[in-house]
């Protein structure tokens, strides 16, 4: 099949989207399909080798400026082409500023408008080129948020099997202003009509999402979250013959290190662990007790991050929380498997985890809140345990509990191990989506037709 990813960059920080959409296209390449990921907005972000163009469509830089300056469509394309340079886009944006919802109100509402919006000249060069230069049989949307040109494609591509991948829209979606949220809704409904398929990684997010877009049940395909096993099965790096220094620190004896890993941000509850951590950490018996942060750390976040460090350093406890910013795929896996436990304690119901899978595999066991995706994952895997969210005395009791118990600790991390290898590996994402992108018996716009 020729199949194109179309996967919105993250700006400067790492994405679990884009780098889920990487893993799975190149576990469909790697078995014989023709497969291109194409960014827009900005060039993707992974901590390991990327299949994505070079090009970028509806670049950042260009939209905005078109939105809020509309009088430039009317310069010849070739006058702002520059904007679209993958290399200024990174170079704007590799601090990641900040896309806050509630100042793209607007601009969202014209992107999803698509021919209609102040990026329709975008929205032509983009299906021109998927039409007359690429011709997929499937094209894959990240989120349905940059789906504005989904229209335009089913007129122009009739028989191409049009696919949505629900994954935080709705995040995106409830921090934009009550009127530009109620109106981006609706906009997105009237799209996801002339969607073939959605996909969805848990049935907690199906129903969040068709719900609120009015997508019935049997219009989704459920995948389960998968990630790339190859890295987390080779053996350990011996340092003693390395020639580099130590990636990350090692365990001192007896150490008992808590671990995170997720942006370095309040949405994925960096503080609600750093609130455990500073009361088990106060408790003489639990002196060997570490904590090691790990990942994206935006500008906007820096005097958050300080706070929470200045809470550490009065408590007493500042030689005993470590940070790792931004860690490359095989740093990461050697913080994960230094971990005794993982725990992300994010406050909102996220839609993925793709860490989850990433400790477990690794033989790590996860404490997680028992709501959004999570639940599913930590069910479905028996690699952890679930907690009420935002309850701060039940993560302590979880944790200490472990702590104290190596051998359930063992053996829950021996189950997400096993589970995650068997389940949960890219190969079977990959065939997901290939059956997911085969073409119906009647397209979409046919059946509409009828």
């Amino acid at each position: 099949m020729k199949i194109v990813f179309l996967t919105a960059g993250a700006a400067g920080m790492y994405c679990g989207s884009c780098m889920h959409d990487n893993a799975i296209a190149k576990a469909l390449r790697a078995s014989g399909d023709d497969v291109l990921l194409q960014p827009v907005y900005t060039p993707i972000r992974t901590d390991e080798s990327t299949i994505a163009s070079e090009q970028v469509f509806f670049g950042g830089i260009h939209v905005y400026l078109l939105q809020q300056m509309p009088w430039l469509r009317w310069l010849p394309r070739w006058t702002r082409s520059w904007m679209d340079r993958p290399s200024l886009i990174r170079m704007l944006t590799r601090r990641a500023v900040k896309t806050d919802p509630a100042k793209l109100g607007e601009l969202t509402l014209s992107m999803l408008r698509g021919e209609h919006g102040r990026q329709s000249e975008e929205v032509g060069r983009l299906v021109d080129w998927l039409a007359k230069d690429i011709q997929p049989d499937a094209i894959i949307f990240s989120n349905l948020l940059i789906g504005g040109a989904i229209p335009t494609i089913r007129r122009r591509l009739p028989n191409t099997r049009l696919v949505v991948t629900l994954q935080g829209d709705d995040i995106f979606l409830d921090h934009l202003p009550a009127d530009a949220r109620s109106k981006a809704i609706a906009l997105c409904s009237d799209l996801s009509k002339q969607v073939d398929v959605f996909v969805s990684h848990s049935e907690f997010y199906r129903d969040k999402m068709g719900a609120m877009l009015g997508i019935p049940h049997e219009r989704f395909d459920i995948h389960p979250l998968s990630i790339d096993l190859a890295p987390f099965t080779s053996p350990p790096s011996d340092k003693k013959v390395s020639e580099q220094p130590a990636k990350t620190p090692d365990k001192s004896k007896g150490e008992f290190r808590i671990g995170y890993l997720a942006r370095l941000a309040p949405e994925k509850g960096l503080h609600h662990l750093v609130d455990a951590f500073l009361q088990i950490g106060a408790m003489p018996e639990h002196a060997n007790v570490t904590l090691h942060a790990a990942g994206w750390l935006g500008e906007h976040n820096i005097p958050y991050l300080d706070e929470l460090r200045s809470r550490i350093a009065k408590a007493g406890l500042t030689d005993r929380f470590v940070v790792h910013e931004s860690p490359d795929q095989s740093t990461k896996i050697e913080l994960l498997r230094q971990m005794d436990v993982l725990s992300v304690p994010a406050p909102y119901e996220d839609p993925k985890g793709l860490f989850l899978l990433e400790a477990m595999a690794c033989g790590i066991p996860v404490v997680q809140p028992d709501h959004g995706a999570f639940t599913e994952v930590v069910r479905s895997t028996g690699g952890g345990i679930l907690f009420h969210p935002e309850n701060t005395d039940a993560l302590i009791h979880e944790l200490i509990g472990l702590k104290n118990d190596p051998d359930r600790r063992a053996n829950l991390g021996e189950t997400g191990r096993q589970s995650v290898h068997q389940r949960h590996h890219i190969e079977s994402a990959a065939e997901h989506m290939r059956r997911t992108c085969q073409p119906s018996e009647a397209p979409l716009a046919k059946q509409s037709e009828a």
